[in-house]
């Protein structure tokens, strides 16, 4: 019985000690920061809208509906890790929608309000995502507009 006792006893002793050296560790008090952490199936859903305005934009030359997805994506997922080439396509399909080129036509806009809205998505390129491979395009493209819009400081 004693023998039992000390056994338990030493069990107890070794649970606790497992137990505080656990809380030494500290407890996560916070989880990761909201703006970074990607909800899968909107990744997935961009993803797939992405892949959608990239064919439109470089095999059918339908801008206005490669326009229309990159809006969307932006829209619903601004996080989105592939940004950069959304705001890249919308950019460039409004540049060649205002020089009348590609398989659509677009009554809603006049050339000027398209190019001041590839100005707009070429900018923020250019500002968010300096580092992407999209990026030395996008300033090309910019200086031809009269240069990026400047962000405004609160």
């Amino acid at each position: 019985m004693k023998k039992a006792l000390i056994a338990l006893c030493a069990i107890l002793i070794a649970i606790s000690c497992q137990v505080s050296a656990s809380y030494a560790q500290g407890a996560a008090k916070t989880g990761p920061d909201p703006s970074t952490v990607r909800d899968e199936d909107l990744e997935k859903d961009s993803l797939h809208n992405l892949e959608v305005a990239r064919h439109y934009f470089k095999l059918k030359k339908a801008y206005v509906a490669a326009i229309k997805r990159c809006e969307e994506i932006d829209a619903g997922n601004p996080n989105f890790a592939k940004m950069d080439e959304v705001l890249f396509i919308a950019g460039e399909s409004s540049l060649r929608l205002a020089d009348n080129r590609g398989k659509q036509k677009t009554k809603e806009k006049t050339p000027e309000q398209l190019r001041q809205d590839a100005r707009v998505y070429l900018s923020r390129l250019a500002a968010e995502h300096p580092n992407s491979p999209f990026a030395k395009q996008a300033e090309d493209d910019l200086k031809a507009l009269g240069g990026a819009i400047p962000k405004a400081t609160p």
